[in-house]
């Protein structure tokens, strides 16, 4: 079995992945103003020698019927939230290893500033950070915030092909990798090393000079989550990390068809690595994990679910009869979490909704139980690793690396130590932090050394 991969998923929000868990007494994400909170999950995760910290981020917010109700508020589900970017940059200072992994829209960020923002932070960070490419999930609201039209599900993919050709001239085709001399009795940098973009897409334009020098990765990391077809076709083009989610029985073909879909775009299988969504509450038997696990269901309102499945579908269950087939639902927002659903009603999925959220079902059980869940499904999906998606934080994170890890270490499926300077090295198994040869981001720092 291949050594695994381990990310923790986290979001700077007092709540996530649909569900409203914040007034559970172990839960210490309703201060996530604060730095503190931070910097302490953070060194949890470098101190367990997990590869990354996983930020997720959305611009928009839950409607029903054009109204935010009451609950989204109460409940804090989906607002306020902080810039995870700005999270990123001032953990560097308090980590020296960890990845960390930020999430940026394509549809509402402008390359050129956005290529600068994630050079920066690969700069300061010493190549240790990576990027969470999305389409906005919660596009429907977010458009009306940035005072422009919706963009339908599969142009907004077009869209961010558009985008990452862009952010891969700057990245990659700007400024040559030892084009910065630094030499104070000579120059600093060399001319001829340092090249004009041109690009005229159909949705960005970009003239002139990238802001940034080469940084330690070049590209940052790409990572990607979107599991419909256009999605797949996307990752399989553009991710070196795609993680997946929803029905673990579901994820075999998931990891062929995206595997497949790199092979089409030019690339090896292997060249995508593939993690899942993984929820877990631990407990010293059995029966303490499941009791654990129905006061965590306890702690939050039922009512969330028709509130939290709208941001991120823009679909109100509330509306359709319970016996309303999922297949007779359309929208233009995340299909990922429609299609999860294929077979069920809107009653089954309001009850799943308030379970689980966008998380799959947690494993409950002993820490064994979780350890032995975790090897069968990586073997059995052709997994590379894992994102785990605490349920209760940072509760979920410290029964996972106090008490599941070291299984897996003494298993010989999760290594001791940090493998690898940057994250690119660690995480993608690549020989330098730059992106591999078969990548297409490579193919503009390719052109250069063919025009040379």
């Amino acid at each position: 079995m291949k050594m695994l991969r381990f990310g923790l998923f986290e979001n700077a929000q007092a709540n996530d992945s649909g569900t409203a868990t914040w007034r559970h007494p172990a839960n210490e994400r309703d201060h996530f103003e604060s730095l503190d909170y931070w910097v302490k999950i953070a060194r949890m995760c470098e101190d367990a020698r997990l590869d990354f910290l996983f930020l997720a981020d959305a611009w928009g917010w839950s409607e029903v019927d054009g109204e935010r109700l009451p609950i989204s508020s109460e409940e804090g589900l989906d607002l306020p939230r902080l810039d995870p970017a700005i999270v990123a940059a001032a953990l560097v200072a308090a980590t020296t290893r960890l990845g960390l992994v930020v999430t940026g829209s394509t549809l509402l960020e402008q390359p050129y500033s956005f290529a600068r923002r994630m050079a920066t932070l690969d700069h300061i960070s010493k190549g240790r950070v990576g990027w969470n490419v999305v389409t906005t999930g919660t596009a429907e609201t977010a458009v009306e915030a940035f005072g422009m039209p919706m963009v339908a599900h599969d142009k907004r993919y077009d869209m961010a092909d558009d985008f990452m050709e862009v952010v891969y001239k700057l990245w990659e085709g700007c400024w040559e990798p030892d084009a910065l001399e630094r030499d104070k009795a000579g120059r600093y940098a060399d001319p001829a090393k340092v090249h004009r973009i041109e690009h005229e897409g159909p949705f960005f334009r970009s003239r002139g000079y990238g802001n940034t020098s080469y940084s330690p990765q070049g590209t940052p990391v790409l990572f990607q989550a979107g599991s419909s077809d256009r999605g797949r076709k996307f990752g399989g083009t553009h991710g070196e990390c795609i993680f997946l989610g929803g029905s673990p029985s579901k994820l075999p073909d998931q990891v062929r068809a995206i595997r497949a879909e790199a092979v089409a775009a030019g690339r090896s299988a292997d060249s995508v690595k593939i993690m899942s969504a993984f929820s877990c509450v631990v407990g010293a038997t059995r029966e303490e994990a499941q009791r654990k696990f129905e006061l965590i269901l306890e702690s939050q309102r039922p009512e969330v679910a028709v509130a939290s499945y709208a941001m991120f579908t823009g679909l109100d269950l509330s509306s359709y009869a319970p016996d309303t087939p999922m297949t007779e639902l359309h929208t233009e927002m995340s299909q990922t979490q429609v299609q999860r659903f294929a077979g069920l009603t809107v009653g089954d999925v309001l009850k799943d909704w308030h379970a689980y959220g966008v998380r799959g079902k947690p494993v409950v059980g002993t820490a064994e139980d979780v350890a032995d869940a975790m090897c069968e499904l990586a073997e059995r999906a052709d997994l590379d690793g894992f994102l785990l998606t605490p349920v209760v934080q940072p509760m979920s994170t410290v029964d996972f690396v106090e008490q599941v890890l070291p299984i897996l270490r003494e298993r010989g499926v999760a290594a001791q130590d940090y493998q690898g300077e940057s994250l690119r090295e660690r995480l993608v198994g690549t020989p330098s932090p730059v992106l591999r040869d078969d990548h297409p981001g490579a193919a503009y720092r390719a052109q250069l050394a063919a025009a040379r």
